[in-house]
C-alpha cells in the first residue's frame, strides 16, 4: 500500500483499515488523535438514537453524525469513509449479530445515518504519560468490557444496561485517573464506578462481556469507565431490523486531536 508521506497518524491508520492491512484493535494507535465508537442505523431511528445518545452522554458522547446516505464525515477526517476507515465492523439484523467484515460496500444504504461516539481509548495515552500502567496497552490486548446492572435513560426502542470498560490500577493511580479523564466528558470523562465489580452486576473480571480480560494484581482496584459499545446491547435489546456497529476494540480513528477536546 503506498501513502503519501505527508499523512497524518490518523488518516494513515485509516488508509491502513480501508486496505486490509489493520484487523487488530486499535488501542495505542496513532497517539494524540481522538478514537470513535460507531453506530450506523436508517434514518427511521435516527431521531430516536440521536435522543438516546443525548440521554446517556457518559456512554455516548456524540463525536459526529452523517447526513442520510453519506459516509463521509469529513468534520471528523480527512478522505474519511465510514464504509471502509474500521478494522472490523459488525452487521446486526434483528437483534442479531449476523456479520462481521471488513468494510460495508456489500450492505451500504442510502438511507444510512453515521454516528461517531467517543472512546476512551482516546484518553489512555495521557494516563500512561503521567506513569499510569494501562494494562491492555502493556499487554497487548483489548479492553475488558462488561454489561452493568446501571441503567440507561430509553429513548423511543432503545435502552438497556451500560457497558462499561475496565482498568485495574492502584490506588493512587486511580485518583489520578479520575483527575485526568474528569478533563475529557467527550471521551467518557471520570469513571462510573472503582472498587467492587459485584456492585454494578459485574460477577467475574475475568470473563468480560467484549474484548480480553486482563490480570488484576494484588493492592490494585478495578477503575470503570462508561463504555461506547452500550449501544450495541441497546440494539440488541430493541432487535431492530438492521443496523451496524464497530467490532468493539476496533475504532474509527479521526483527525480530532485529543487535547482540542479536553476542558479546562
Amino acid at each position: 500500500m503506498s501513502i503519501a508521506p505527508d499523512a497524518t497518524e490518523s488518516h494513515h491508520a485509516r488508509l491502513r483499515a480501508r486496505s486490509g492491512e489493520l484487523t487488530k484493535p486499535t488501542a495505542g494507535l496513532a497517539p494524540g488523535y481522538v478514537q470513535a465508537n460507531l453506530a450506523i442505523l436508517p434514518r427511521s431511528l435516527a431521531s430516536d438514537f440521536l435522543l438516546f445518545c443525548q440521554r446517556n452522554p457518559r456512554s455516548c458522547p456524540l463525536l459526529g453524525v452523517s447526513d442520510p446516505g453519506d459516509p463521509h464525515l469529513p468534520s471528523l477526517g480527512t478522505d474519511l469513509d465510514i464504509r471502509t476507515d474500521v478494522p472490523l465492523y459488525r452487521v446486526w439484523r434483528d437483534g442479531e449479530l449476523v456479520e462481521e467484515c471488513a468494510n460495508l460496500h456489500h450492505v451500504w444504504r442510502d438511507d444510512l445515518v453515521s454516528f461517531a461516539i467517543g472512546c476512551s481509548f482516546s484518553f489512555d495515552e495521557s494516563l500512561v504519560a503521567h506513569g499510569i500502567d494501562v494494562r491492555h496497552m502493556s499487554c497487548g490486548c483489548n479492553v475488558p468490557m462488561y454489561r452493568t446492572h446501571i441503567p440507561t435513560a430509553a429513548a423511543g426502542p432503545f435502552s438497556g444496561p451500560m457497558v462499561v470498560s475496565m482498568r485495574p490500577m492502584k490506588a493512587a493511580d486511580a485518583i489520578r485517573a479520575v483527575q485526568i479523564t474528569s478533563r475529557f466528558p467527550a471521551l467518557h470523562g471520570a469513571p462510573v464506578h472503582l472498587g467492587d465489580p459485584a456492585e454494578i452486576g459485574i460477577a467475574d473480571l475475568q470473563r468480560p462481556d467484549y474484548g480480553d480480560a486482563v490480570e488484576v494484581r494484588v493492592g490494585e482496584l478495578p477503575v470503570f469507565w462508561a463504555c461506547g459499545v452500550t449501544p450495541q446491547s441497546a440494539i440488541a435489546a430493541a432487535r431492530i431490523a438492521f443496523c451496524i456497529t464497530h467490532a468493539p476494540g476496533h475504532m474509527l480513528v479521526t483527525d480530532l486531536k485529543t487535547q482540542s477536546l479536553a476542558a479546562f
